[in-house]
């Protein structure tokens, strides 16, 4: 067995015929580091998806944005990104300190392509890398365990129409979401949330 297929893996490849391509896939392109290529696929990214689960392996799937860049290359074995101000909830972030295995997958929608990355993550208050994001509350650093190109065949080409005006952008201050000034919200907000300085 290898470390990309179980037991369920192997069960479906010789069900469909496709064990020997997903071996010449695994032997091929499957790798244990950010080359060149990847590299530059993650630095130009403007959001990626998140996996995590819990300890019970209950998971969660989550969407992360930002400016082109926000997800740093550190070195060819190590990602970095901000964690910013959300719903509170902290449910993907949450999960790492009970079980550090994530996958990411990254979607390039206007010139189809996708990169899969699995590792392990951390969660680092003091990161050096934490100034670096204006308004970041904390860095996630993922130690890359597999990084392997998936095939777009599937991606559905999309054109952006406009990025994101509450990503936190140096020299200029983040909207609030109106959702945080609702009534059902508002009132229970962490003391000095924007929301509730901003809310009168």
């Amino acid at each position: 067995m290898t470390a990309t297929f179980h037991a369920g893996s192997r069960e479906l490849q010789d069900r469909f015929g496709t064990r020997r391509i997903a071996d010449r896939i695994d032997e091929l392109l499957v790798r244990d580091a950010l080359g060149e290529e990847e590299r530059a696929t993650v630095e130009a990214a403007d959001m990626f998806f998140l996996a995590t689960a819990d300890e019970e392996g209950k998971p969660t799937c989550s969407y992360k944005g930002g400016d082109p860049g926000f997800v740093k290359v550190v070195d060819p074995k190590t990602i970095a990104w901000p964690n910013h101000d959300g719903n509170g909830m902290y449910l993907s972030t949450g999960n790492l300190s009970r079980n550090p295995h994530v996958g990411l997958l990254f979607v390039n929608f206007e010139d189809p392509d996708r990169l899969r990355i699995q590792g392990e993550a951390s969660i680092r208050m003091d990161d050096p890398l934490l100034s670096e994001w204006p308004e970041a509350q904390f860095v996630v650093r993922v130690a890359v365990r597999q990084v392997f190109p998936n095939c777009p065949r599937y991606v559905h080409r999309m054109k952006l129409v406009e990025r994101s005006a509450f990503v936190p952008r140096e020299g200029c201050a983040t909207p609030v979401p109106g959702w945080k000034r609702a009534p059902w919200a508002n009132p229970y907000l962490p003391e000095g949330d924007p929301a509730r300085q901003r809310s009168g």
